[in-house]
């Protein structure tokens, strides 16, 4: 098995500013303090799971975007897939927005640090409401390696997430 990524907690300063953009609070050390940094469940499970920093409800049709407070630094030539976790999609159609998250490895490195964020939506046309306690897990990533074309010249450096290269 090869071991290619690490993740980490990103700085305080970091996941408080980020916080406060999405939610409006300005002490979340508590929050940020209970942060669980993302863990396979068997060693036969392909995901880490990614574990919800507080408690949220979405009713049918509702979304939330939640700042994780995780990072991760990976090799290259390797991306972290992000999707929900496998029980909370079958029975709650809970989807991330972009259906799968991207993350790439030169994202460790943006202005944000790497600030790992996911938008999702509560699609349920069965009339579901779902409920994610604090530290329950709502997202796996899985780390896929990839190659290029022969006669790619891609020589840019990223510095920020969704637009950033292009």
């Amino acid at each position: 098995m090869k071991r290619i990524a690490q993740f980490e907690k990103v700085s305080y300063a970091q996941f408080q500013e980020d916080w406060r953009d999405v939610f409006g609070q300005d002490d979340v050390r508590a929050v940020y303090d209970a942060i669980r940094l993302p863990s396979r469940a068997t060693k036969g499970s392909a995901g880490y799971d990614f574990y919800a920093p507080a408690a949220f409800t979405l009713k049918p049709g509702e979304t939330i975007r939640i700042p994780t407070g995780i990072r991760v630094r990976m090799e290259d030539n390797w991306v972290l897939q992000c999707y929900p976790r496998s029980g909370l999609g079958f029975r709650y159609r809970l989807q991330l927005n972009n259906t799968v998250g991207i993350i790439d490895s030169d994202y460790y490195d943006s202005d944000n640090e790497g600030h790992i964020f996911a938008k999702i939506t509560n699609d349920s046309n069965e009339g579901k409401t779902v409920t994610v306690e604090a530290g329950q897990g709502f997202m796996q990533g899985i780390f896929v390696e990839y190659g290029i074309t022969v006669d790619d010249d891609a020589d840019r450096e990223r510095n920020g997430g969704f637009g950033s290269t292009t």
